[in-house]
Protein backbone atom coordinates (compact mmCIF):
# COMPACT_ATOMS: atom_id res chain seq x y z
CA UNK A 1 0.00 0.00 0.00
CA UNK A 2 1.67 3.19 -0.94
CA UNK A 3 1.79 5.99 2.25
CA UNK A 4 0.31 9.57 1.55
CA UNK A 5 2.16 12.30 0.72
CA UNK A 6 3.05 15.04 3.70
CA UNK A 7 1.93 18.00 1.51
CA UNK A 8 -1.52 16.93 -0.31
CA UNK A 9 -2.82 17.84 -3.68
CA UNK A 10 -4.30 21.47 -3.68
CA UNK A 11 -7.46 21.62 -5.59
CA UNK A 12 -9.90 23.95 -6.30
CA UNK A 13 -13.70 23.36 -8.00
CA UNK A 14 -15.88 25.57 -9.27
CA UNK A 15 -19.20 24.16 -10.05
CA UNK A 16 -22.56 22.78 -8.71
CA UNK A 17 -24.01 22.01 -5.64
CA UNK A 18 -27.44 20.06 -5.96
CA UNK A 19 -29.47 18.24 -3.92
CA UNK A 20 -30.05 14.41 -5.69
CA UNK A 21 -33.58 13.36 -5.13
CA UNK A 22 -33.18 9.49 -6.26
CA UNK A 23 -36.06 7.19 -7.20
CA UNK A 24 -34.98 3.70 -7.24
CA UNK A 25 -36.89 1.37 -9.30
CA UNK A 26 -36.50 -2.13 -11.28
CA UNK A 27 -37.03 -0.61 -14.25
CA UNK A 28 -36.84 2.73 -15.27
CA UNK A 29 -40.52 4.06 -16.95
CA UNK A 30 -40.54 4.72 -20.52
CA UNK A 31 -42.32 7.83 -21.93
CA UNK A 32 -45.53 8.25 -20.52
CA UNK A 33 -45.62 4.77 -18.21
CA UNK A 34 -45.55 5.12 -14.30
CA UNK A 35 -43.56 2.46 -12.55
CA UNK A 36 -43.62 1.75 -9.02
CA UNK A 37 -39.87 2.18 -7.42
CA UNK A 38 -38.87 0.26 -3.91
CA UNK A 39 -37.27 3.36 -2.14
CA UNK A 40 -36.13 7.13 -1.68
CA UNK A 41 -32.87 8.87 -0.51
CA UNK A 42 -32.36 12.52 -0.91
CA UNK A 43 -28.53 12.48 -1.07
CA UNK A 44 -26.24 15.66 -1.22
CA UNK A 45 -24.32 16.01 -4.57
CA UNK A 46 -23.86 18.50 -7.99
CA UNK A 47 -21.07 17.20 -10.26
CA UNK A 48 -18.77 20.43 -8.46
CA UNK A 49 -19.61 19.07 -5.00
CA UNK A 50 -18.94 15.81 -6.11
CA UNK A 51 -15.66 16.18 -7.76
CA UNK A 52 -14.63 17.88 -4.50
CA UNK A 53 -15.83 15.70 -2.23
CA UNK A 54 -14.08 12.49 -4.02
CA UNK A 55 -11.01 14.75 -4.20
CA UNK A 56 -10.95 15.56 -0.66
CA UNK A 57 -11.71 11.91 0.29
CA UNK A 58 -8.68 10.82 -1.78
CA UNK A 59 -6.23 13.17 -0.04
CA UNK A 60 -6.53 16.94 -1.58
CA UNK A 61 -7.13 19.79 0.42
CA UNK A 62 -10.22 21.25 -2.09
CA UNK A 63 -11.96 24.44 -1.88
CA UNK A 64 -14.92 24.70 -3.60
CA UNK A 65 -16.27 27.89 -4.93
CA UNK A 66 -20.40 27.99 -6.13
CA UNK A 67 -23.67 28.93 -4.28
CA UNK A 68 -26.28 26.90 -2.52
CA UNK A 69 -30.12 28.16 -1.97
CA UNK A 70 -31.84 29.66 1.44
CA UNK A 71 -33.86 26.60 1.58
CA UNK A 72 -33.68 23.34 3.92
CA UNK A 73 -31.13 22.20 1.24
CA UNK A 74 -28.30 24.51 1.66
CA UNK A 75 -27.38 24.17 4.95
CA UNK A 76 -27.40 20.06 4.18
CA UNK A 77 -25.39 20.63 0.75
CA UNK A 78 -22.74 22.99 3.37
CA UNK A 79 -22.61 20.86 6.10
CA UNK A 80 -21.86 17.87 3.84
CA UNK A 81 -18.78 19.29 1.59
CA UNK A 82 -17.53 20.38 5.00
CA UNK A 83 -17.81 17.01 6.81
CA UNK A 84 -15.59 15.54 4.23
CA UNK A 85 -12.77 18.25 4.77
CA UNK A 86 -13.94 20.64 1.58
CA UNK A 87 -13.14 24.18 2.26
CA UNK A 88 -16.19 26.08 1.61
CA UNK A 89 -15.62 29.97 2.74
CA UNK A 90 -16.19 30.37 -1.19
CA UNK A 91 -19.42 28.86 -1.25
CA UNK A 92 -21.93 31.66 -1.59
CA UNK A 93 -25.41 31.59 -0.24
CA UNK A 94 -27.99 32.93 -2.84
CA UNK A 95 -31.87 33.70 -1.88
CA UNK A 96 -33.84 31.36 -2.86
CA UNK A 97 -34.01 27.35 -3.92
CA UNK A 98 -30.59 25.22 -3.56
CA UNK A 99 -29.86 23.59 -6.95
CA UNK A 100 -31.52 19.73 -7.67
CA UNK A 101 -31.43 16.39 -8.90
CA UNK A 102 -34.19 14.03 -10.08
CA UNK A 103 -32.76 10.66 -10.53
CA UNK A 104 -34.04 7.67 -11.00
CA UNK A 105 -31.53 4.47 -11.03
CA UNK A 106 -32.11 0.79 -12.02
CA UNK A 107 -32.07 -2.49 -10.74
CA UNK A 108 -29.14 -2.64 -13.24
CA UNK A 109 -27.16 0.80 -11.19
CA UNK A 110 -27.87 2.55 -14.70
CA UNK A 111 -29.08 6.24 -13.94
CA UNK A 112 -31.17 9.02 -16.23
CA UNK A 113 -31.50 12.64 -14.59
CA UNK A 114 -32.99 15.77 -14.68
CA UNK A 115 -31.36 18.57 -13.16
CA UNK A 116 -32.67 21.93 -11.84
CA UNK A 117 -30.02 24.82 -11.34
CA UNK A 118 -31.28 26.62 -8.55
CA UNK A 119 -28.63 28.41 -7.06
CA UNK A 120 -26.36 27.52 -9.13
CA UNK A 121 -27.89 30.02 -11.67
CA UNK A 122 -26.77 32.67 -9.68
CA UNK A 123 -23.12 31.92 -10.31
CA UNK A 124 -22.04 33.96 -13.22
CA UNK A 125 -18.49 35.37 -12.63
CA UNK A 126 -15.95 35.69 -10.18
CA UNK A 127 -16.62 37.22 -6.55
CA UNK A 128 -13.45 38.87 -5.16
CA UNK A 129 -10.94 36.41 -3.25
CA UNK A 130 -11.84 33.74 -6.13
CA UNK A 131 -9.04 34.39 -8.18
CA UNK A 132 -6.76 34.17 -5.34
CA UNK A 133 -7.93 30.75 -3.99
CA UNK A 134 -7.85 29.30 -7.87
CA UNK A 135 -4.21 30.90 -8.62
CA UNK A 136 -2.72 28.97 -5.20
CA UNK A 137 -4.17 25.14 -6.54
CA UNK A 138 -2.66 22.93 -8.50
CA UNK A 139 -5.71 22.47 -11.15
CA UNK A 140 -8.71 23.68 -10.86
CA UNK A 141 -11.98 21.33 -11.63
CA UNK A 142 -14.42 22.90 -13.85
CA UNK A 143 -17.99 20.91 -15.36
CA UNK A 144 -20.67 22.73 -17.04
CA UNK A 145 -23.98 22.67 -14.46
CA UNK A 146 -22.58 26.44 -13.86
CA UNK A 147 -23.71 29.29 -16.13
CA UNK A 148 -20.41 29.46 -19.04
CA UNK A 149 -19.54 32.75 -18.39
CA UNK A 150 -18.43 31.67 -14.97
CA UNK A 151 -16.68 28.53 -16.25
CA UNK A 152 -14.84 30.58 -19.31
CA UNK A 153 -13.73 33.18 -16.58
CA UNK A 154 -12.63 30.95 -13.82
CA UNK A 155 -10.29 28.91 -16.92
CA UNK A 156 -9.29 32.26 -18.02
CA UNK A 157 -8.20 32.96 -14.10
CA UNK A 158 -6.13 29.32 -14.19
CA UNK A 159 -4.17 30.15 -16.59
CA UNK A 160 -3.44 33.43 -15.98
CA UNK A 161 -1.22 32.01 -12.84
CA UNK A 162 -0.09 29.25 -14.79
CA UNK A 163 -2.43 26.77 -12.87
CA UNK A 164 -3.94 23.68 -14.65
CA UNK A 165 -7.37 23.27 -15.73
CA UNK A 166 -9.14 19.88 -16.12
CA UNK A 167 -13.18 20.19 -17.44
CA UNK A 168 -15.53 17.74 -17.49
CA UNK A 169 -17.76 18.51 -20.37
CA UNK A 170 -21.16 17.57 -18.56
CA UNK A 171 -23.67 17.87 -19.41
CA UNK A 172 -22.53 17.63 -23.41
CA UNK A 173 -23.51 20.77 -24.76
CA UNK A 174 -21.79 23.34 -27.47
CA UNK A 175 -18.75 24.87 -25.84
CA UNK A 176 -17.62 28.50 -26.61
CA UNK A 177 -13.93 28.31 -28.27
CA UNK A 178 -12.48 30.85 -25.73
CA UNK A 179 -13.43 28.19 -23.13
CA UNK A 180 -11.43 25.18 -25.19
CA UNK A 181 -8.54 27.76 -25.58
CA UNK A 182 -7.90 27.29 -21.93
CA UNK A 183 -8.48 24.02 -20.97
CA UNK A 184 -5.08 21.69 -20.13
CA UNK A 185 -7.07 18.60 -20.07
CA UNK A 186 -10.55 17.58 -21.23
CA UNK A 187 -12.58 14.32 -19.51
CA UNK A 188 -15.43 13.60 -21.48
CA UNK A 189 -17.19 10.39 -20.60
CA UNK A 190 -17.94 7.92 -24.42
CA UNK A 191 -21.34 9.70 -24.81
CA UNK A 192 -20.54 13.19 -24.24
CA UNK A 193 -17.61 12.91 -26.82
CA UNK A 194 -19.57 11.81 -29.22
CA UNK A 195 -22.17 14.83 -28.36
CA UNK A 196 -19.18 16.97 -29.13
CA UNK A 197 -17.94 15.76 -31.62
CA UNK A 198 -20.63 14.02 -33.59
CA UNK A 199 -18.38 10.44 -33.73
CA UNK A 200 -19.42 7.71 -31.84
CA UNK A 201 -16.04 5.54 -32.02
CA UNK A 202 -14.97 7.07 -28.45
CA UNK A 203 -10.94 7.11 -29.70
CA UNK A 204 -11.57 8.84 -33.15
CA UNK A 205 -13.85 11.43 -30.47
CA UNK A 206 -10.97 12.03 -28.93
CA UNK A 207 -8.47 12.81 -31.54
CA UNK A 208 -10.80 14.89 -32.65
CA UNK A 209 -11.25 16.84 -29.79
CA UNK A 210 -7.04 17.31 -29.62
CA UNK A 211 -7.97 19.85 -32.30
CA UNK A 212 -9.22 22.08 -29.35
CA UNK A 213 -7.52 21.11 -26.53
CA UNK A 214 -4.43 19.64 -26.03
CA UNK A 215 -5.08 16.40 -23.79
CA UNK A 216 -8.28 14.31 -23.15
CA UNK A 217 -9.19 11.41 -21.26
CA UNK A 218 -12.38 10.00 -22.05
CA UNK A 219 -13.71 7.31 -20.26
CA UNK A 220 -15.61 4.36 -21.53
CA UNK A 221 -17.52 2.57 -18.29
CA UNK A 222 -16.62 -1.02 -17.59
CA UNK A 223 -14.03 -0.81 -20.56
CA UNK A 224 -11.95 1.51 -18.87
CA UNK A 225 -10.33 4.88 -19.97
CA UNK A 226 -8.17 6.28 -22.47
CA UNK A 227 -5.53 9.15 -22.43
CA UNK A 228 -4.69 11.11 -25.82
CA UNK A 229 -2.54 13.90 -26.20
CA UNK A 230 -1.51 16.47 -29.25
CA UNK A 231 2.15 14.66 -28.82
CA UNK A 232 1.21 11.27 -28.46
CA UNK A 233 -2.47 10.64 -30.67
CA UNK A 234 -1.82 6.90 -29.99
CA UNK A 235 -4.31 6.22 -27.42
CA UNK A 236 -3.57 4.58 -23.92
CA UNK A 237 -5.33 2.53 -22.32
CA UNK A 238 -5.64 1.64 -19.12
CA UNK A 239 -9.01 -1.03 -18.28
CA UNK A 240 -11.11 -0.50 -15.41
CA UNK A 241 -11.04 -2.06 -12.33
CA UNK A 242 -13.50 -5.14 -11.72
CA UNK A 243 -16.82 -4.12 -9.66
CA UNK A 244 -19.51 -5.87 -8.29
CA UNK A 245 -22.28 -5.70 -7.61
CA UNK A 246 -22.86 -2.75 -9.18
CA UNK A 247 -25.79 -0.93 -7.85
CA UNK A 248 -25.69 2.80 -8.52
CA UNK A 249 -23.31 4.22 -10.87
CA UNK A 250 -24.62 7.85 -10.67
CA UNK A 251 -21.19 9.86 -9.36
CA UNK A 252 -18.71 7.18 -10.81
CA UNK A 253 -17.64 9.71 -13.29
CA UNK A 254 -16.88 12.78 -11.06
CA UNK A 255 -15.26 10.51 -8.52
CA UNK A 256 -12.80 9.53 -11.52
CA UNK A 257 -12.26 12.67 -12.36
CA UNK A 258 -11.37 13.83 -8.65
CA UNK A 259 -9.65 10.91 -7.83
CA UNK A 260 -7.42 11.81 -11.29
CA UNK A 261 -6.44 15.41 -9.87
CA UNK A 262 -5.28 13.76 -6.94
CA UNK A 263 -2.98 11.59 -8.56
CA UNK A 264 -1.75 14.02 -11.13
CA UNK A 265 -1.03 16.48 -8.52
CA UNK A 266 1.13 14.34 -6.61
CA UNK A 267 3.23 13.26 -9.92
CA UNK A 268 2.03 10.33 -10.79
CA UNK A 269 2.43 9.41 -14.62
CA UNK A 270 -1.19 9.87 -16.35
CA UNK A 271 -1.25 5.82 -17.00
CA UNK A 272 -0.61 5.03 -13.03
CA UNK A 273 -2.50 8.29 -11.87
CA UNK A 274 -6.15 6.40 -13.99
CA UNK A 275 -5.48 3.57 -12.68
CA UNK A 276 -6.08 4.76 -8.81
CA UNK A 277 -9.04 6.62 -10.53
CA UNK A 278 -10.43 3.90 -11.93
CA UNK A 279 -10.04 2.03 -8.54
CA UNK A 280 -11.52 4.77 -6.70
CA UNK A 281 -14.75 4.79 -9.35
CA UNK A 282 -15.17 0.85 -8.83
CA UNK A 283 -15.96 1.22 -5.49
CA UNK A 284 -18.35 4.18 -5.91
CA UNK A 285 -20.31 1.89 -8.19
CA UNK A 286 -20.41 -0.50 -5.41
CA UNK A 287 -22.61 2.05 -3.20
CA UNK A 288 -25.94 4.27 -3.09
CA UNK A 289 -26.02 7.83 -3.88
CA UNK A 290 -23.43 10.10 -5.23
CA UNK A 291 -21.57 12.48 -2.59
CA UNK A 292 -22.61 9.04 -0.04
CA UNK A 293 -20.45 6.38 -2.60
CA UNK A 294 -17.00 8.07 -2.75
CA UNK A 295 -13.93 6.22 -1.11
CA UNK A 296 -11.71 7.41 0.79
CA UNK A 297 -7.93 7.48 0.70
CA UNK A 298 -6.83 4.35 2.27
CA UNK A 299 -9.92 2.74 0.61
CA UNK A 300 -8.31 3.05 -2.50
CA UNK A 301 -4.73 2.25 -2.25
CA UNK A 302 -6.51 -0.87 -1.08
CA UNK A 303 -8.05 -2.31 -4.32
Amino acid sequence: MTQPPTRPTTLTVLGSTNMDLVAYVAKAPAPGETVAGHSFRTVPGGKGANQAIAAARAGAAVTMIGAVGTDEFGPRLRSALEHSGVDTDFLRTAEGASGTAHIVVDDDGCNSIVVIPGANGTVTGLTPGDETVIAGAYALLLQLELPLPAVTAAARAARRHGVRTILTPAPAGAMPPELLEVTDLLVPNEHEAAALTGLHNPLLAARALLDHVPEVVVTLGAAGSAYVTRAAPDPVFVPAVPAEPVVDTTAAGDTFVGALAVALGEGKPMRDAMRWAAAASALSVQRHGASTSMPCRQEIDAL
